[in-house]
Parts: structure tokens; C-alpha cells; sequence
């Protein structure tokens, strides 16, 4: 189990402050937060270092919408969610929607560090 005293979790997107030093997140929480999102909505290519990081969730906002397309979608999100943060949270449920030009995702997981239950709503 990780520790959580003294921790400087940085923020995302990335910023500094008014000293000029990294920014940090205010919470674990929203440290963890900050996770999900980056994993959601990078596309795969987009990281120099880490050219197959990302869900590529973003690339499905112009394709055309079906029960097939949804299904895929999930199980796409679902599996990089545990890729990149498997030590992280572990995924208890996930709905993707897809309506025009926005994608949605709303996620129940566990923080596991903490063991607190959590759900978020993504939007993009």
C-alpha cells in the first residue's frame, strides 16, 4: 500500500505556481483524478516517450455511432484504465456515451491506496 504523507502529486495539466515550482494537486483524490483523465484523453501517438499511452477515446468522437462502436469503446477504455493504472484504482464499473461531438464517460472505482469507493464523470 503506497503512503500518503508527504506526498507532492503534480498537477494536471501541468502549471506552476506563484514561487514558480511545479504545481501540485490539492488532494490525493484529485491527483488521481488528474490520472484518469490523462489515460482517457491521450491519444496513443501523442507522448513522445510513450507512443502506445493513452486510450484513443477522443478518435471515436467522429465515428459513427452504434451499439458495436459503444461496446468496443468500453472494453478499449477498460483495459487502459488497468494498463496504465492498475496499481492505482481498480475499475468496478464504466459507461461510455457518445453524442455528436462529446464523449462521456462516467466511472465507479476503487482508489486503492485509500480504499475509498469513488464515481467520476468525464467529459470532453
Amino acid at each position: 500500500m503506497r503512503t500518503l504523507s508527504n506526498r507532492a502529486d503534480v498537477a494536471f495539466p501541468y502549471d506552476v505556481d506563484e514561487r514558480g515550482q511545479t504545481n501540485t494537486a490539492t488532494t490525493y483524490d484529485a491527483h488521481v483524478r488528474h490520472l484518469i483523465e490523462q489515460v482517457l484523453f491521450t491519444s496513443p501517438g501523442e507522448r513522445v516517450n510513450r507512443p502506445d499511452f493513452g486510450s484513443g477515446l477522443m478518435q471515436l468522437v467522429f465515428a459513427p455511432a452504434g451499439d458495436e462502436l459503444l461496446a468496443s469503446t468500453r472494453l478499449l477504455v477498460q483495459s487502459n484504465l488497468q494498463r496504465w493504472l492498475a496499481d492505482v484504482i481498480s475499475v468496478e464499473a464504466l459507461d461510455v456515451t457518445l453524442q455528436e461531438s462529446t464523449v462521456s464517460v462516467l466511472l465507479r472505482y476503487v482508489v486503492l491506496a485509500t480504499g475509498q469507493r469513488r464515481q467520476e464523470r468525464f467529459t470532453r
